[in-house]
């Protein structure tokens, strides 16, 4: 009786102006000008829509082509990959530029946690000095990519609510970019207080919409007591209690306790529905930890043996001044963002690939997408060198030049491959802008 259910959970309204989003019969009727009929139906749905239109405003909002096209080829490329990469769940990664942590682990330790938050070990206070240092930060941070410096947000492995200052780095985000960043918290009843002053801070600058992470069944009917239908309205509730329908990313944690389970024969499944998702990262950018004041330059990509967490650390390196800081986000953009490929480096396509010779080219296939490439007629023979991996970019060109071929219809056909993510550029597999270590093993890049 959906009545008594409505009832039993106070809500105030009657389930049959709501057959759309509940009842399997009418669902058809979703996102359609017959489910107008149902106006509270409809209203839910569009006021759904709009959430997810901010993700939608997150990755077009990051777009730096007029700012720094370096930076914006090389986030493109990011992009592109996630889509090849990841399949159907690339469409919720926003890829924002900048992550700042402000505490040292997390105090909540979700064992889902798909980037494996260390436990805590205490927060980044806001005093003078701190503060002082945060702002040049954010500057700098603004000075180097302008609007698209709005993307960031002030968590990774880490929950606001374990540092009691949280409001006030935020409130200087704003005062500095112009924008508020999203809050995400799985722990929002742990100081009310705190909870109540991010809130607030939204609805005085009416941002993108904060998110809790609800872990249980009893959270969710807390959180519902404790705030009212109006303060919730800026928020989206993740749900990730164990009876929800939110598909757990295969990453960090949760990859780990599927291995467990695996291991002692049992059924390894770690939600009640199953999909492709294999990583929680949405940071194409630089992640920033001010307690141990580090950078690193990182990713998405699908979890696995290489990278456990699901994102890829293309460079590390520590700043303890605003200078500092400036001049390390200078270097690695330098170093691991080249708009072209460097005929130094050898050329390899993604190691997710399986290569096909096609009679007029060549096809990539990784199980989640293909890609078909001809239109040359050196495209397969141009294909038979990269799959080869052990040839330079300039010996690719040189031996396809000799062979007769125009240099200009090379050049274009190896930028266009670049461009769409195609080539090897995985720090764990010395891929292109990567460190080569002096032992020829590949990794992240690390700077003083």
């Amino acid at each position: 009786d959906p009545s008594a259910l409505m009832k039993e959970y106070d809500i105030p309204l009657d389930a049959l102006e709501l057959l759309p989003v509940w009842h399997t019969q009418y669902m058809k009727h979703r996102y359609t000008d017959e489910g107008k009929k149902w106006p509270l139906a409809y209203v839910w749905d569009e006021y759904m829509k709009e959430m997810i239109h901010h993700r939608d405003i997150i990755r077009d909002h990051g777009s730096m082509e007029n700012i720094h096209p370096r930076f914006h080829a090389w986030r493109e490329r990011q992009l592109k990959r996630a889509i090849s990469e990841l399949g159907g769940s690339a469409q919720s990664i926003t890829h924002p530029i900048l992550s700042f942590e402000l505490s040292e682990g997390c105090s909540v330790g979700c064992w889902f946690c798909g980037i494996s938050a260390d436990k805590f070990a205490g927060h980044y206070p806001y005093s003078s000095e701190n503060a002082s240092l945060w702002q040049g930060i954010l500057g700098v941070c603004d000075d180097l990519f302008d609007e698209a410096a709005q993307t960031g947000f002030c968590y990774w492995a880490t929950d606001p609510s374990d540092n009691p200052d949280y409001p006030k780095f935020i409130e200087d985000y704003y005062k500095v970019t112009g924008m508020l960043p999203q809050t995400t918290t799985a722990a929002p009843l742990k100081n009310v207080t705190l909870t109540r002053e991010i809130l607030a801070l939204f609805d005085k600058h009416r941002c993108i919409t904060n998110r809790f992470s609800v872990l249980t069944l009893r959270q969710m009917r807390a959180i519902h007591a404790e705030f009212t239908p109006e303060e919730l309205m800026g928020v989206e509730l993740v749900l990730q209690n164990k009876e929800s329908l939110t598909v757990k990313a295969s990453a960090g944690r949760a990859m780990d306790r599927q291995k467990k389970l695996e291991s002692q024969g049992k059924d390894n499944k770690i939600s009640l529905l199953e999909g492709d998702h294999s990583t929680i990262a949405c940071v194409s950018g630089f992640l920033v930890n001010m307690p141990s004041k580090t950078i690193r330059l990182v990713s998405p990509t699908r979890a696995g043996k290489l990278w456990p967490k699901g994102y890829r650390v293309y460079a590390e390196a520590h700043f303890e001044t605003v200078e500092d800081f400036r001049r390390v986000l200078e270097e690695m953009i330098d170093a691991h963002m080249p708009e072209s490929v460097p005929s130094f480096e050898t050329l390899a396509f993604r190691s997710d690939f399986e290569y096909t010779r096609l009679p007029e080219g060549f096809q990539l296939n990784n199980g989640v997408n293909k890609h078909t490439v001809k239109g040359f007629p050196f495209t397969g023979r141009l294909g038979e060198l990269v799959k080869a991996g052990d040839k330079s970019a300039g010996t690719v060109m040189g031996e396809l030049i000799s062979g007769g071929e125009d240099i200009f219809l090379v050049n274009e056909m190896l930028q266009n491959l670049y461009d769409n993510s195609l080539f090897n550029d995985d720090p764990a597999l010395a891929g292109i802008g990567c460190e080569k270590t002096n032992g020829g093993e590949p990794g992240p890049s690390r700077a003083a």
